[in-house]
Parts: C-alpha cells; structure tokens; sequence
C-alpha cells in the first residue's frame, strides 16, 4: 500500500511541475539573448542553385547499385528510362532512351558482369 502511495504522490507532483513550466518562456527567449542569424545571411550557401537533373514529373520506381562500388547507381523511373550515375549520385545520364518501353518497375545488376543492367518493365 506504502509503494502504491509514494508513486500515486510523484506522479502528481510530476504532472503539477509540467503543468507549472509549459507557458515559462526559457531564459533565452525571454531576454533575446544569442547569435541570432538573418534569413539569407548564410554566406556559403548563398551561391546555390536550382539546377535541372531528370525527367519532368517523373519518380523514382526503382533503384539498383554496383556491389563493391559506391559510385554507380542506376534508376528506373515510372514514366520511362533508366538513369546512370558513376559519381555516387550527383550527375545521371540516360542510358535507355532508345528502347520502345514506358515504365520500369525493377532492376537488378548482374552479379556475374555488373555492365549489364536487367530491368523489369511495367508497375503493379
């Protein structure tokens, strides 16, 4: 009965201390103190921009990559072509845009010879 007491009493004290500190502001907020930095004030991140990497409108329905080689991945988007990166993903080339197939659902490297791609065609 004793333990029953002693944890019924620290949990009431432990929710009047939570209802006590939620509307203090901290000691910071109060008085304004600290480094504050300026929207744009970022200087190296200044010089970014938005730059054109793949197909409009499209997503990602599959992605592969090299066993053994953290540079190159490979990519099949929904609404069509396979997409290859050999810098671990910062530039991709197309490299199925000749083929007649719209969606690739799957791909898989070929552990044997790792420069043939096989790709699943369509979504389910």
């Amino acid at each position: 009965m004793r333990k029953v007491f002693s944890i019924f009493f620290l949990s009431q004290v432990m929710l009047l201390i939570g209802i006590i500190s939620v509307p203090m502001p901290v000691t910071g907020q109060r008085f304004g103190g600290g480094n504050q930095v300026e929207p744009g004030g970022i200087g190296e991140l200044d010089a970014l921009t938005y730059r054109y990497i793949g197909p409009v409108g499209n997503r990602v329905s599959a992605v592969s990559g090299v066993p053994g080689n953290a540079n190159v991945y490979y990519i099949g988007a929904a609404s069509g072509g396979i997409f290859r990166s050999r810098d671990g993903g910062t530039n991709w080339e197309p490299i199925f845009d000749d083929q007649p197939v719209a969606a690739i659902g799957s791909l898989a490297v070929d552990p044997v010879n790792t420069n043939v791609i096989w790709a699943g065609t369509g979504e389910t």
